[in-house]
């Protein structure tokens, strides 16, 4: 199971945390991840992270701006976002996979619930 928290309101150039705890024996051994989805797009990939957090992986739109770290002791995938601009107004998911790769093509294996974020200008 995944919980995603941390969305809010914020203006354009501000930043946001967003955590994801995930549950399960076998958490710690899932690349994690997120994914978001603006109103009227499809859902996009954003950004994940091996389970050794050794790898991590960035969509170009928030490349340079977001930070993906995780702490397995918790079983925690967090999304550090600065400079938010309001295109990053979306609703986030959690999601993972047995391999932080081809999210972007073949997706991920689990999603949790999305948090929204909301940029405003």
């Amino acid at each position: 199971q995944l919980q995603a928290s941390g969305g809010g309101l914020v203006q354009a150039g501000g930043s946001l945390r967003l955590s994801c705890a995930a549950s399960g024996r076998t958490a710690s051994s899932y690349a994690l991840g997120w994914f978001r989805q603006a109103p009227g797009k499809e859902r996009e990939f954003v950004a994940s992270i091996s389970w050794s957090a050794g790898m991590t992986y960035y969509a170009d739109s928030v490349k340079g701006r977001s930070t993906i770290s995780r702490d397995n002791a918790k079983n925690t995938v967090y999304l550090q976002m600065n400079s938010l601009k309001p295109d990053d107004t979306a609703v986030y998911y959690c999601a993972a996979a047995l391999y932080p790769t081809g999210w972007e093509t073949h997706g991920p294996d689990y999603w949790g619930k999305g948090t929204q974020v909301t940029v405003s200008s």
